[in-house]
């Protein structure tokens, strides 16, 4: 039956809306108007980021060349040559340390919070979340310097792995939180209505159905750890060559190197640096894609 016979038979209630109204036109065009809007919206959002990808890249790329890529730092800023190789050791192993840490810490912390919100602490624990997602990070460095630099561990990879994870740990809760909340509450109920108890639907159900967010919510706190700068100041503090020590001596990292070589006025510095910014955009890319990669692979032989 066609919409003008069910129209005859039945009244306006079967007609298309564009009608049986007048001003289906003028909303029409409120909508055309309000999705350019948004499209306007993304790309002005996007053309920071463009032009920030595109200068690394045209800067970075000329001098991102195999000796950078397997050579350690050179001493002197003024000198040709020379690599990051101590730098991206150093922050791969603190970031591996401040994952350890901090995602079954933030992860923990976001369960908690959704899943057991008539507890009294669930909301204690998301205020003190919120207050360390503001804490400046420069504030993390002087706490982990205090607490164990001072101590008598010194600077160490330890050190600047405590810092990260200190940093990640809100990132990780808040994201997950949101992530958790979205799990549709008929996955709970048909879990409860077979006899599962609150721990198993959480770990059975909960956790499997949100990894693909969890996994978004790590790489978050890692991208934003990974290029963290003031905290290592205070408790890796930068070191020339490899460092596989725990303890006991200051640890190398792609920011600090950055930094240190970035200020300076020697132009072979300045196309290192360049170069190493880009190399960390690489690799927080790569950790990315490993991530999701494998978070797709099991939830497809979880399947």
């Amino acid at each position: 039956m066609s919409s003008t016979e069910a129209g005859e038979m039945w009244g306006d209630s079967f007609r298309p809306l564009t009608e049986r109204t007048k001003h289906a036109a003028a909303r029409k065009r409120r909508d055309l108007l309000m999705h350019a809007a948004l499209i306007g919206a993304v790309v002005l959002a996007l053309i920071p980021l463009a032009l920030i990808l595109s200068e690394v890249i045209r800067r970075g790329g000329s001098a991102m060349t195999p000796e950078f890529l397997t050579s350690i730092q050179v001493i002197s800023l003024s000198r040709e040559g020379g690599g990051y190789l101590n730098g991206l050791f150093g922050t791969l192993y603190m970031v591996v340390i401040g994952v350890t840490i901090s995602v079954p810490l933030g992860i923990a912390a976001a369960t908690y919070v959704v899943e057991y919100a008539d507890s009294r602490l669930a909301p204690l624990i998301q205020f003190f979340t919120d207050v360390m997602t503001g804490v400046p990070s420069i504030f993390v460095g002087l706490f982990i310097y205090s607490i164990l630099v001072q101590n008598g561990s010194g600077f160490s990879t330890l050190a600047g792995g405590l810092a990260i994870s200190l940093l990640m740990i809100p990132i990780v809760a808040r994201a997950s939180e949101e992530v958790i909340r979205l799990v549709p509450d008929s996955l709970r109920n048909a879990a409860y209505g077979l006899g599962a108890r609150r721990w198993q639907v959480v770990m059975k159900v909960v956790l499997p159905a949100s990894a693909g967010g969890l996994v978004t919510a790590t790489m978050l706190a890692v991208a934003r750890a990974a290029g963290e700068t003031a905290p290592l100041l205070l408790t890796a503090f930068g070191a020339f060559e490899i460092v596989p020590q725990l303890l006991g001596r200051p640890q190398a990292a792609l920011p600090l190197i950055i930094y240190n070589e970035a200020r300076g006025p020697f132009e072979p510095a300045h196309a290192r640096a360049w170069a190493g910014a880009l190399e960390l955009m690489l690799v927080v890319l790569v950790l990315t894609i490993i991530a999701r990669t494998v978070s797709n692979r099991s939830q497809a032989t979880g399947r």
